[in-house]
């Protein structure tokens, strides 16, 4: 804070307004920025806002500097100043456009540190420093509009970033968790942040639909051909151990990335920290729920990934990536349960001890071919195949609220189960001459198979009729998902200002559901006798075919959108159960409708508000009326005469992101009501066994709203960014007991607070607070409120004073009115050397051993407390070996080395910049 009050007292003001000298016009987001004659050190940068006019604050500098101007599609302004000692007024700045007499100009000159390219911002990664040997996931955190929480969820300018791609290709998923983690920042030459598009809507040039951003990093030319990675292992206390690697080779199109982990302290995926290695994912959360994201148990997991992304011929672009994971996870669990009911609530008390495995195997490939500059074809499959097994072992005790029991069960099992699945998406797009005149073809299809291989030996007593059930079973299960849609839209122009869509969906779903049970027969030793009332054979079909047609009314800063389509479904469920076949077959005409209007005020403002009405139907287990054994506590029945639900969805939002600035802040409200509402109603007996079927509701809905602002201050080595958030959250729901109605009110309140502040390569401090407050009220005035009340207090501090040395804290407090109270302290020190080519790194987690992990649930007729197993504490020991060679480079390695002077060679043509 002190050295912000330093910089300030030697800080002046340059102000001036930026025009299109042809026509007189403000330019708005113009790149105004200053940098040194002698090396062109970027020391300062802004844009213009809607007038023109550029405001900011420059500290003191007493040599030679540049003031210059940049805008797409103009010549660059540029005015040497002796020095910066006094605030200064440049009155009218006028930009020349580029004349488009040639039909392809070289231009050389430093590009500024962000550039508004139509609806893409992009930001030249060298300009913002950070450590030399930072990811990409640190360098993200230092541009303004920018937002990384500890869950590594990013907002960028008020927008949830939903893909991340590395030179417009993902690098394994397209979330771009690995790409975040693992990659270093110095490779990166420029980040683009745009509007999220599916590939229909960024083929045919549409409007995004959504309202999310999608990032996409550009590497370096000279970083483009080489290859680098990490090698590590790591061994401590309670036999905890870590090991991983990742190793990329790039050359030019080429890109071809491996890595692999092994660990046992619950990271299952490969998100590296910078700091704590593969304990980033145990690390404090800002969110407010209790351990949201720890694994619950202890898991083992070994994991091996490839990525490869390649031109292979004209115009013919593949990126393909394959990941094994193998999974182990030991887990107790225990809950407590208070059930409600109109002649007097129960409680039920459990626990399991469960030992799960998985191992899966997975394909995706990403096929996208221009076929000519007007046509596209963009193919996706996906493979995967998924082998399971468990061998909980589970009790459960229900008591009358005066004690007295009513029910106990308790079961061991053994579970193998065997998934295969075959997905794939194909767009096809032609565009016309005429501008926003367009067909597409998209065809999907999901084809899954299943299986499972189980053995239960059970006993359910039922206290109050002294009577029980005794299983020894072997239960077998096969089933086949097969869905496919097909969907042809033409969009033609009728004006510059509107547009009209008219296409047509087909889709087609089946599945069937084979379920065996057979009795233990003590007499031949073998699990051979057929039981009927266990044994079902479901399927279930539906046709549906939608006409669709929808308008848009584009004028001025105005977007206008209404779309509708009708629906008419064939809905095939059939059932043999009992050797009685039911059959239900039933025709429906669904209409769905949506409108939505954007208004653009300026770059920065956006208003967009949207409302959409559907229909759902129910499944065939909720349909059909056969009974459900499987528990032995709960017989599940289906309800031939639900109707679809129909849901109202509204959603406004308004964002203000103002990069000129550094500041943002983002409003929203959403809300939906239902018609015909699906819910389940439980009937007991004396001993609390359930019976439940399903019946329609009308009423339920949820409004969710709120907002959050956030704020950057850049002041050479310091940058200091701030925020808050707040959620409000209210939701009316519905459940039957016994044929009584319980409606239940929920409310949530969660504000938050965070503050991060960075100087230079030193040392980094974030403290946040986070606070949940739930309330849910019955329209039973029997029943009493139910609260929850969650304290959240973090802080993690990363020090680098010391060369080659890191300190990193993670510290964080605790507070949960369900007997929660605890801290989570992790620590990490490191020290590279030999270059910075081996890190040596000793890590404490849960240093004061008190890590908890406690949740509640909450509905309308039963309030659930859960505990599971944790992490505890534990310390350990790893190495880290970098390896790094780009045979395109210029310079030796390290963002601090960069060619900083930012020269560019960029070819233009037609005017464009």
């Amino acid at each position: 804070m002190f050295s912000f009050y330093v910089n300030a007292q030697n800080s002046f003001i340059l102000k001036g307004k930026v025009l299109n000298i042809n026509t007189q016009l403000p330019l708005e987001s113009a790149s105004v920025y200053i940098t040194t004659v002698k090396d062109s050190t970027v020391l300062e940068y802004t844009l213009t806002d809607k007038n023109g006019d550029f405001n900011f604050v420059v500290k003191k500098y007493e040599k030679p500097v540049f003031l210059k101007v940049t805008y797409m599609g103009f010549e660059t302004f540029t005015e040497e100043l002796k020095d910066l000692t006094a605030n200064k007024y440049f009155n009218k700045v006028y930009l020349f456009e580029l004349l488009n007499t040639l039909n392809e100009v070289t231009i050389k000159g430093q590009e500024p540190p962000v550039r508004i390219k139509n609806d893409t911002i992009e930001f030249k990664a060298s300009l913002f420093k950070v450590r030399p040997d930072a990811n990409v996931e640190t360098l993200l955190k230092q541009l303004p509009g920018l937002e990384i929480d500890t869950d590594g969820k990013i907002i960028a300018n008020g927008k949830e970033v939903v893909q991340v791609l590395i030179n417009g290709k993902p690098f394994f998923d397209r979330d771009g968790v690995m790409a975040l983690k693992n990659l270093p920042a110095d490779i990166i030459n420029k980040i683009q942040v745009s509007d999220f598009k599916t590939k229909k809507e960024e083929y045919s040039k549409d409007q995004a639909a959504s309202d999310n951003s999608s990032i996409n990093l550009t590497i370096d030319e000279d970083k483009n051909k080489g290859y680098f990675g990490k090698f590590l292992g790591g061994y401590g206390t309670d036999d905890r151990y870590e090991s991983s690697f990742i190793v990329n080779f790039f050359n030019n199109n080429r890109k071809i990335s491996l890595l692999g982990s092994s660990n046992n302290i619950n990271a299952p995926g490969f998100s590296m920290d910078e700091v704590f290695d593969s304990m980033g994912g145990g690390r404090n959360s800002r969110r407010t729920a209790v351990n949201r994201g720890q694994a619950s148990g202890i898991t083992k997991s070994n994991l091996f990934g490839m990525n490869y992304s390649d031109e292979l011929f004209s115009n013919l672009q593949v990126n393909a990536n394959y990941n094994y994971s193998d999974t182990h996870t030991d887990n107790l669990s225990k809950s407590n349960s208070l059930n409600f009911r109109p002649d007097g609530n129960f409680i039920t008390k459990s626990s399991s001890k469960t030992d799960n495995r998985n191992t899966s195997n997975k394909v995706n490939v990403e096929l996208e071919y221009k076929i000519s500059p007007t046509m596209r074809l963009f193919v996706a499959p996906k493979f995967s195949t998924s082998v399971s097994g468990s061998n909980p072992q589970s009790y459960s005790l229900s008591t009358l609220e005066d004690g007295t029991e009513t029910n106990a069960f308790v079961s061991n099992s053994i579970n193998l189960n065997e998934t295969n699945n075959f997905s794939n998406s194909i767009n096809f797009n032609k565009s016309f001459e005429k501008k926003a005149q367009n067909l597409s073809i998209v065809f999907n299809n999901n084809n899954n198979s299943s299986s499972s291989n189980g053995f239960v030996d059970s006993k359910t007593n039922f206290l109050t009729r002294n009577d029980s059930i005794l299983r020894k079973q072997n239960n077998l299960s096969n089933g086949i998902s097969d869905s496919y849609s097909a969907e042809i839209e033409y969009t033609e122009p009728v004006s510059d200002s509107i547009r009209f869509k008219i296409g047509v969906e087909y889709n087609f779903r089946n599945s069937i559901n084979d379920t065996k049970s057979f009795e233990f027969n003590a007499a031949d030793g073998a699990y051979s006798d057929l039981n009927q009332g266990q044994t079902t054979l479901i399927t279930s079909k539906q046709n549906s075919i939608a006409p669709k047609a929808g308008i848009r009314f584009e004028k001025n800063k105005f977007t206008f959108d209404i779309n509708s389509t009708t629906s008419i479904v064939q809905y095939d469920n059939n059932s043999n159960y009992l050797g009685e076949s039911i059959n239900l077959n039933r025709k429906y005409v669904m209409p769905y409708g949506s409108a939505q209007i954007r208004y653009k005020m300026d770059r920065s403002k956006f208003l967009t508000a949207r409302y959409n009405y559907s229909q759902s139907l129910p499944s065939a287990s909720e349909l059909l009326p056969i009974e459900n054994v499987s528990n032995t506590l709960n017989t599940v029945i289906g309800n031939p005469n639900l109707n679809p639900t129909e849901t109202h969805s509204v959603n406004m939002n308004y964002r203000n992101s103002d990069l000129r600035t550094r500041s943002g802040y983002n409003l929203f409200v959403n809300g939906a009501f239902n018609n015909n509402d699906v819910i389940s109603s439980a009937t007991f007996d004396v001993d609390r066994k359930r019976t439940t079927n399903y019946e329609n509701v009308s009423g339920t809905y949820s409004i969710t709203g709120g907002g959050n602002w956030n704020k950057s201050i850049k002041q050479e080595s310091n940058l200091l960014r701030y925020g808050l958030a707040l959620n409000v959250n209210y939701f009316f729901s519905k459940g039957f007991t016994d044929g009584v109605l319980y409606g239940a009110k929920a409310m949530e309140i969660a504000p938050r607070v965070y503050l991060n502040y960075d100087y230079g390569e030193y040392f980094t401090i974030a403290p946040s607070y986070n606070f949940s407050y739930n309330e849910t009220i019955y329209d039973i005035k029997a029943l009493n409120p139910r609260l929850n009340v969650v304290h959240r207090i973090n802080l993690q501090t990363t020090n680098y004073w010391l060369s080659n040395w890191t300190l990193g804290n993670d510290f964080g407090y605790t507070y949960n009115s369900i007997n929660q109270d605890f801290y989570l302290w992790n620590i990490s020190l490191s020290y590279a050397f030999l270059g910075k080519t081996f890190i040596a790194r000793v890590k404490g987690y849960d240093v004061l051993n008190q890590n908890q992990s406690i949740t509640r649930s909450i509905s309308a007729t039963s309030v659930s407390d859960n505990e599971n197993t944790i992490l505890k504490r534990y310390a350990m020991f790893s190495l880290t070996y970098k390896i790094q060679n780009f045979t395109g480079m210029k310079n030796p390695p390290g963002r601090n080395n960069r060619n900083v002077d930012g020269i560019e060679r960029a070819e233009l043509s037609g005017g464009g910049s």
